[in-house]
């Protein structure tokens, strides 16, 4: 839990992407560090396991089934998967296709959540119920890697229009800092949480993205009064993670989750 005063902040805050870029796991070795996270059983992890659509016949061949299982569509129709424990459908949006006939062609099953990938300067105001958006924070080029003010912009109008976001790609440590080999700065998972916080209260959410300051990031997350944090949580519903431990060093280190946690 959080040291600080807001200690739903980080709760089930990190989803399983261990199958994709850059730790790209085999199948059997995602699931077995699926397995482990949830016998550890921390509060930060959703247990939730990111899984292609082209890749759930693998997944079915293995015994061990996760807790909670996020379909990233990467084909052409939705397969059946009314036998695995789907909560989320996450998918790219159409340049010429609204969400409204996204949710129609997809026509999922009464308890699925619908996440459509839009770019940061996309912005879909109405959304039907059970619908979010999808952004996407960076990946294995620079230019994958959004500005701090069409992140800020897409924060800015989900919180404005109360729109609930998953972010993915990219967020591989809680503070934003440089990466050499891309030339990039990459995004903070830590930056992008308390930009959501200062949405919600009103504010500019780009200089919390922006800033590389980490004395002043631990402040302001020690800061967050807990409706604020249950506001900001209930817009980012969570993150995908290639790696699940990094989060955590991460958190620990900076004194915001407890050592066992």
């Amino acid at each position: 839990m959080s040291t600080g005063p807001a200690t739903s902040l980080y709760t089930a805050l990190v989803d399983d992407a261990g199958l994709f870029p850059p730790t790209s796991l085999h199948m059997d070795e995602a699931l077995a560090r699926n397995r482990r996270d949830l016998e550890r059983g921390s509060d930060v992890l959703t247990h939730r396991f990111l899984c292609p659509a082209s890749r759930i016949d693998r997944l079915r061949g293995i015994d061990y089934r996760p807790r909670r299982i996020g379909l990233i569509l990467d084909t052409s129709t939705l397969p059946d998967f009314s036998d695995l424990p789907v909560d989320y459908v996450e998918t790219r949006l159409p340049a010429d296709v609204s969400v409204t006939e996204l949710v129609q062609r997809l026509d999922l099953p009464a308890g699925v959540r619908l996440f459509a990938e839009v770019p940061p300067r996309k912005m879909a105001v109405e959304l039907p119920e059970n619908v979010g958006l999808k952004v996407r924070c960076g990946g294995e080029t620079a230019e994958a890697f959004p500005p701090v003010e069409h992140l800020g912009q897409f924060i800015r109008s989900c919180a404005d229009n109360d729109i609930p976001f998953k972010a993915t790609a990219g967020l591989h440590h809680a503070v934003r800092h440089f990466d050499p080999s891309l030339g990039v700065d990459r995004h903070g998972f830590l930056n992008l949480l308390l930009a959501v916080c200062e949405a919600v209260e009103g504010r500019d959410p780009a200089p919390a993205l922006r800033t590389t300051d980490v004395g002043h990031l631990v402040r302001l997350a020690r800061a967050v009064p807990e409706e604020t944090a249950r506001r900001a949580r209930r817009l980012l519903v969570s993150y995908g993670s290639c790696n699940t431990t990094a989060p955590l060093d991460d958190l620990r280190t900076l004194g915001l989750i407890e050592e066992d946690t």
